[in-house]
């Protein structure tokens, strides 16, 4: 018989030991940061609808949460506020005793081990629900936003923040935050910029969640059209240019070539925000039986890792080391 000349890939795929051996990505719980939602008030434990196993914490039963986290061994949250009154400045966002301000020194004091990422922005503190300053014919106006952006971040490594997250997509939003916290003294809190943030379908959960949708109009001035490639190295290369430290993607399942392009262009540490609409997606087709969620969990934070990502922002992030373990 002749012999056929052909490679044997199977042959590194014919046991669990063989393929543990040669697998080329892991997860570690080191990878996570997991988003926590902070709101004003006393006794608050609400779940949020749209994202099962999510809740709204007050910070007097934030405890509860960390608690579990720090257990898991996670070793970094990310806080999104929710204040009792919003204006038209989001001035909530930057005041001393904010919500963020305040669950950030609640951790800092409680769990000192636990790095604390500040998400940085307006719109969850504005009465128009939009991530800066509105004009008086509805137009988003970028260089005043930048002052008040430089003025929570202050407020926030203030508090006690080790890491400042920038959400806004605001041009020249590193370089001001950045100068602002060097002139307050902060010159070695790090930004972690949402560099790559598209205008996507996939955010309707956290909107819910943090009470931020925009009261007219939508972001797409600001945020970047799904459609483009070449226009995330632009925002990208800017950010670095500006003084980012990390450079975060989002969201992520549909943007796995743009996490790959930025780990290709960039040295700096990659983060993808597997964000509230592919949580909730997930969690809808697991409680109808329809996927295996350890599985798709699992192989899609996998994914992300392969792709490029070193850090996944993920509401998944407790399941995520749960799934993992019990592995």
């Amino acid at each position: 018989m002749t012999q056929l000349t052909f490679k044997r890939h199977r042959r590194l795929r014919q046991s669990d030991a063989m393929r543990k051996m040669v697998q080329e990505t892991y997860l570690h719980k080191e990878d996570f940061i997991y988003p926590i939602f902070v709101i004003e008030g006393e006794n608050i434990k609400n779940e949020v609808s749209s994202m099962p196993g999510v809740y709204q914490f007050s910070i007097d039963r934030l405890a509860e949460e960390m608690d579990e986290v720090v257990a898991l061994g996670i070793k970094a949250v990310i806080l999104f506020g929710l204040p009792a009154e919003k204006d038209e400045v989001g001035s909530q966002a930057y005041h001393d005793h904010g919500i963020v301000q305040e669950a950030t020194r609640f951790i800092k004091k409680n769990y000192p081990d636990m790095l604390v990422v500040a998400d940085t922005c307006l719109c969850e503190f504005t009465s128009h629900g939009h991530c800066g300053v509105v004009s008086e014919d509805e137009r988003i106006l970028n260089d005043p936003s930048l002052d008040l952006l430089a003025k929570t971040a202050v407020s926030q490594a203030e508090a006690g923040a080790d890491i400042i997250a920038p959400s806004n997509m605001m041009d020249g939003f590193v370089a001001a935050i950045r100068e602002g916290l060097d002139a307050a003294g902060f010159e070695d809190v790090p930004i972690m910029s949402y560099a790559v943030k598209y205008a996507s379908a996939y955010y309707g959960p956290f909107r819910d969640a943090a009470d931020g949708a925009p009261q007219f109009g939508d972001r797409k001035t600001y945020q970047m059209d799904p459609a483009n490639r070449m226009e995330a190295m632009r925002e990208a290369t800017s950010d670095v240019e500006e003084g980012a430290d990390f450079l975060i993607v989002k969201p992520a399942l549909a943007y796995l070539d743009i996490i790959r392009d930025v780990r290709n262009n960039y040295d700096l540490p990659v983060v993808a925000y597997n964000v509230s609409g592919e949580y909730a997606m997930v969690k809808a087709a697991a409680q109808n039986g329809w996927i295996d969620e350890k599985k798709v969990v699992l192989e899609t934070l996998l994914g992300m890792k392969r792709a490029g990502a070193d850090l996944i922002i993920t509401y998944h992030a407790k399941d995520a080391i749960r799934f993992m373990e019990e592995n």
